[in-house]
Order: structure tokens, then C-alpha cells, then sequence
């Protein structure tokens, strides 16, 4: 089965085609570049470029893999959680296709698209297993007994963690997006510079990083008064800070839940420091770290393909009854 994957849920608009028997045929992905001079997405930029550049990337897909529309079997979409108007966009253009083609087309949740993307290396879920979902927009530790089924064993109270490395990463000027800088930035500084919060520490499985974003915007201020800020050793610190939490919060999950995978997934499981952490971690708990190969790591047009093939395959199909959500907890029912 070919499955077409179809990603607007943010500002990139990805399209894939997956084939079970030979994995991933090909990605491609448009950028938008329009955010950068606002530190941030825009939403209505955002769906407008969607608007602008899908049927090119859909049909630059197809050159690129020497394929035709008639050879997609199915097509998957995400349909959320994401900016409600770039959804729209991906949704419509997924809708219109299906009926066109005459093919079945599935919504797909756009955390579990971010789980699933581990099989793109052809390895199934290992469950039961503790899934750490990282992004800009989510930072979520799962229990997943079972491929399908997700509980909810701690998430963010604010910002997610992504979050939080694209705002301290404006504050020290460091551009966007935020995560890839600040880690460039770490490389030349010293993580133990400046003592920053670890929030909720040995309280359940929850997450909190606004007050370390406070916390950095304080010491930003106060050196730039005083004439000595040191952007690496902020930045190496920061994020020492970030990764301390997302490490011990799920290795305590996975004690919790008496496990032995770990799946660690989201635009923030390319940051390197966070990788070695939790894998280092996870081998002194005696437990194995699965983690996506980079480039499928953000936002992507292939995990949304292997995450709609497996209800494509059950017979699924959502012509009748696709519709976007911005916001939805993973499991729960439409």
C-alpha cells in the first residue's frame, strides 16, 4: 500500500509517500521563511502560505519519486492539534484529492504521528512502552500498553519545552526557530554557568518551564545592565536545565510504569544533548532508547503516512467525517 502524508498542522507545509513494503519513498517539505522576522509563527502567514506552495510540494513529490496519482492507495492528513487555518489547508487539499482519486482518506492525531515516527527506521513499537513527546507546542510523557492505545502520565502546566527554547533563544538573540540556535549557541558555553530552576522536581510527572524562561529573562536583564552577559554559558545552561527535566521526569515514568522502551519523539528529539542524556539515563535504568532518525524528528509529511496506514489498512476512511481540532488529548475520541 502506498499511503500519501499530508502535514500543515504548523508553518511547514510536508508532504510524503510511504509504501509498506519499502518504507519511505520520499519527503518533501517547504519551509516558510516569512516567520523569521517576527521570532515566532504567524498564524494567518502560516496558512496562507500553505495555500501558496501545497500543490507545488504535492506535485514535486510526485516528479521526484517517478510516481503517479493514480498509484497512492490512501492519503493521510493530520487533522490536529495545530494551528486551526494551516489544518484547514492541509485538510481541504487532502479532502478534494481523496474524492478526485477516488481513494479513502484518514484524519491522523499529530502526537501519535510524532510516536509512530520511530517505525520509519522499520522497527515496530516495542510496547508497553513510555512515550516523551517534545515540540515546540507539546511536551507529554505517555504509557502506551499497546499500539493505538495512550494514557496521559504527565504533561505540561504552560509553556512546552520547545516553547521554551524558542523564547529564551529571542531573548538572547539567538533567531529562529529557537531550538536549533540555542544549541549552537550551548556548544561554546558552560552548563553550569548559571543555576536556573528545575520546576516540579519529585512532583509527579508533570512538566513546568515558564518559570525558567522568567528566570532566564531576569539574569538576561540584569547582565546586560551590569555589562557582562555571557550568551553561551546562558545558553549551555538553559538548556542543561530543560534536558534535566525531561530526563529525570521520564525516567521516574518509566520506573512508574515498569517498562523496558522508551520512545522519545517531537521536533526537540533532534537536540543532541537531550538524545545522549536520556539515552545514558535509560541504559543506567536498564531500558532501551528509541528515537527517529533526525530528519524525522520535526514536523513531517512521513509519520503522518505511517501513522494513517495503519487505519488505512483496517479499512478506515474519513471522507465523510474529516474535520481539523485544534486541540484534542491523544486517545480520546472525536
Amino acid at each position: 500500500m502506498i499511503v500519501l502524508g499530508i502535514e500543515t498542522s504548523c508553518d511547514d507545509t510536508s508532504l510524503a509517500l510511504y509504501d509498506d513494503e519499502r518504507g519511505v519513498l520520499d519527503v518533501c517539505t517547504a519551509a516558510q521563511i516569512a516567520h523569521d522576522r517576527y521570532g515566532g509563527v504567524v498564524p494567518e502567514i502560516a496558512s496562507r502560505e500553505h495555500v501558496r506552495t501545497i500543490a507545488w510540494v504535492y506535485d514535486a513529490l510526485l516528479a521526484r519519486t517517478g510516481m503517479s496519482a493514480g498509484n497512492i492507495d490512501g492519503i493521510a492528513v493530520t487533522a490536529g492539534p495545530g494551528l486551526v487555518g494551516s489544518l484547514l489547508v492541509g485538510v481541504g487539499f487532502a479532502s478534494g484529492l481523496a474524492r478526485g482519486l477516488d481513494r479513502p482518506v484518514v484524519g491522523v492525531h499529530h502526537i501519535e504521528a510524532h510516536i509512530l515516527a520511530s517505525e520509519l527506521s522499520g522497527e515496530s513499537l516495542e510496547c508497553p512502552c513510555v512515550a516523551l513527546v517534545v515540540s515546540g507546542g507539546h511536551t507529554h510523557l505517555f504509557h502506551v500498553p499497546c499500539p493505538g492505545e495512550y494514557s496521559v502520565l504527565g504533561c505540561t502546566r504552560d509553556d512546552a519545552a520547545g516553547e521554551a527554547f524558542d523564547k529564551i533563544a529571542k531573548l538572547l538573540g539567538l533567531g529562529f526557530p529557537g531550538g536549533p540556535a540555542l544549541e549552537r549557541a550551548a556548544r561554546g558555553g558552560r552548563d553550569d554557568a548559571v543555576e536556573f530552576p528545575r520546576a516540579m522536581r519529585g512532583r509527579g510527572f508533570d512538566f513546568s518551564f515558564s518559570g525558567l524562561k522568567t528566570a532566564v529573562r531576569l539574569h538576561v536583564e540584569a547582565a546586560e545592565r551590569a555589562g557582562v552577559l555571557a550568551t553561551a554559558d546562558v545558553a549551555a545552561s538553559a538548556q542543561r536545565a530543560i534536558v534535566d527535566a525531561l530526563v529525570e521526569k521520564t525516567v521516574a515514568a518509566v520506573r512508574h510504569a515498569g517498562v523496558a522502551h522508551v520512545y522519545l519523539a517531537g521536533g526537540v528529539a533532534a537536540n543532541r544533548l537531550l538524545r545522549d542524556e536520556l539515552g545514558a539515563a535509560c541504559a543506567e535504568a536498564g531500558v532501551m532508547l528509541h528515537a527517529p532518525p533526525l530528519a524525522f524528528c520535526t514536523d513531517n509529511g512521513a509519520m503522518v503516512a505511517r501513522a494513517g496506514w495503519y487505519r488505512l489498512r483496517a479499512g478506515a476512511d474519513d471522507r465523510d467525517a474529516l474535520d481539523v481540532f485544534a486541540r484534542r488529548p491523544l486517545g480520546e475520541a472525536a
